[in-house]
């Protein structure tokens, strides 16, 4: 007998085909899969997207069945939001400026960028990039970031696409 469930998505990797919505009511997470919103005519969903949806209780949980309606996130500013939740609070020591991704890993969470030759790099925390609407980082990819310093070194506070394809200039 199928449920009724209106929630948020909680994550969704397209990559992986699937995701998890944290339904309004005390009910367990719900598995909804990358074939089931396409077949109701949505071709992918995003973190914070509103959904209404039928579930069915299967062996490992409740499970999307159909898909009846999802609404994009509406996103808030990235001040409005918490504070990165990474093991150490850094407090931002430079303006944005141009760095260039040495890389980035979504499967470990992090990553690399650097001001140029014999600068030192500056680490990148996939919370981080989240908390500024990125999904992730390109190798060679020019952004913006503002960084300060970590237990470990330089750390990213926060990452932004340079505007209309330019990169401000380091300083």
């Amino acid at each position: 007998q199928p449920i009724n469930i209106e929630g948020v998505v909680k994550w969704f990797d397209a990559v992986k085909g699937y995701g998890f919505v944290k339904p309004d009511h005390d009910l367990p997470d719900v598995l909804l899969h990358v074939t089931c919103l396409r077949r109701d005519g949505f071709p992918i969903t995003v973190e914070g997207s509103r959904v209404v949806l039928e579930a069915v209780r299967g062996q490992r949980g409740l499970q999307a069945l159909r898909v009846l309606k999802v609404e994009p996130p509406k996103l808030p500013h990235p001040s409005e939001l918490p504070p990165v939740r990474t093991h150490a609070q850094v407090v931002p020591s430079s303006g944005l400026e141009g760095v260039t991704v040495k890389w980035f890993n979504r499967v470990r969470g992090f990553g690399f960028v650097s001001k140029g030759e014999g600068a030192p790099d500056i680490f990148v925390h996939m919370e981080t990039l989240r908390r500024f609407g990125l999904a992730e980082l390109r190798p060679g990819q020019q952004v913006l970031v503002r960084y300060g310093p970590g237990p470990k070194g330089l750390m990213a506070t926060e990452v932004r696409l340079p505007e209309h394809g330019a990169v401000a200039a380091s300083h």
